[in-house]
């Protein structure tokens, strides 16, 4: 007899009661999701993380006392030890939030109109080490960049010399992932398996030194390897 996964632990971090009891409420009504913890600010939040270490935390940027962005680093940031995983979920599509939450060390920036079913996936994605980044924000990064890159008289950044180049096809999963696409949505893409894809994306984490799908996007967001359009 297979014996059930635990539930998937989740901590909300949002001084809105109503938008707690709502993400509560539906995160609660998944058979592979409990809410362990809710906190009104951005400290407790932290406090609450720390000591409950929830599988996914889920933080709001506007926060009193530390703001989600400040929070993320602390709990996920580059120099801590044993990080949890944070997804920040905003009301606010801003280009200088998503940025300082990816460098916090956020695995996945969620906008609140994104609706319950795509918040689901998102917590479930961070818990298995994966990553989700709205459509729309993934849309504005690309534009900011282009945009950044035009502006500058120096020439659109080629991709570094790597320790062992990327082959082909581990380039062509790189530009989807950048492009917001899901796991599913590459192996349907590229006609392979989706154990092909989670092979391919472990090699990709190796040779850029990624942590996550979010900085394999922003490696190849940042290396002129995808363009709005594409």
């Amino acid at each position: 007899m297979t014996v059930p996964a635990p539930p998937i632990r989740v901590l909300i971090a949002d001084d809105q009661e109503m938008v707690r009891t709502g993400f509560r409420f539906f995160l609660d009504a998944q058979p592979d999701i409990t809410v362990v913890a809710e906190a009104v600010d951005g400290e407790e939040a932290v406090e609450l993380a720390r000591r409950e270490r929830p599988d996914v935390c889920l933080l709001d940027i506007r926060m009193p006392k530390l703001d989600g962005l400040a929070a993320t680093r602390l709990l996920a940031g580059p120099d801590v030890v044993d990080p949890l995983r944070v997804v920040v979920v905003t009301t606010f599509d801003l280009d200088e939030y998503v940025y300082g939450a990816l460098r916090g060390g956020a695995c996945g920036f969620l906008l609140k109109d994104s609706g319950p079913i795509l918040l689901a996936e998102a917590v479930r994605a961070a818990a298995a080490g994966d990553s989700l980044v709205s459509p729309s924000v993934t849309v504005r990064l690309l534009k900011h960049l282009t945009a950044a890159t035009a502006e500058t008289p120096k020439p659109a950044p080629s991709a570094p010399a790597l320790r062992e180049p990327l082959t082909d096809r581990e380039a062509e999963v790189v530009r989807l992932v950048a492009l917001g696409r899901t796991n599913a949505e590459i192996a349907a893409e590229l006609y392979v398996s989706l154990s092909t894809v989670k092979t391919h994306l472990s090699s990709v984490q190796l040779k850029l030194g990624a942590r996550n799908r979010v900085e394999i996007a922003a490696w190849a967001w940042q290396h002129g390897q995808v363009r709005p359009g594409s």
